[in-house]
């Protein structure tokens, strides 16, 4: 069985509800998922999972929030070449560059993106969590 770690920093909440839907995903399609949020995960777990989802809001200039989440994410991110990856996060202001910007570092990195990020502005709607459902099934594949 397949093990998928999502792994999300969320402000508003908005970025952890995508979070349990990319969990709801990979459960659904048979994989073993673990939720973890940032501040617990660290590049010690990485080889305990297939895949990884991660999930971070957009923060002030189209950045990834630098508190926690992106120490965590660039100290596991030599670790991630030819890992299985999915991404997804909200935002409440510009276009979408920091989902941009961080698939380009993955890919650059060595990832595999399996599906197309998710992003959404503020909370999730309907067609967001089901995006979100079906990246986690992605993972599972």
């Amino acid at each position: 069985m397949l093990k998928i770690a999502v792994v999300y920093w969320s402000g508003t909440g908005n970025t952890e509800a995508m979070a349990r839907a990319v969990l709801e995903g990979v459960r659904s399609a048979g994989a073993e998922g673990t939720m973890y949020p940032a501040s617990d995960f660290s590049p010690d777990l990485i080889e305990k999972f297939d895949g990884f989802a991660f999930g971070c809001p957009s923060m002030g200039a189209e950045s990834l929030e630098d508190g926690e989440f992106e120490p965590m994410f660039e100290a596991c991110k030599p670790l991630l070449a030819g890992k299985k990856l999915a991404l997804f996060g909200s935002y409440g202001w510009g276009d979408g560059e920091w989902m941009r910007n961080w698939e380009e570092d993955c890919k650059a990195s060595g990832a595999e993106l399996v599906c197309q990020s998710v992003i959404c502005c503020e909370a999730p709607d309907e067609d967001a969590v089901n995006r979100c459902k079906q990246s986690g099934m992605a993972l599972a594949q």
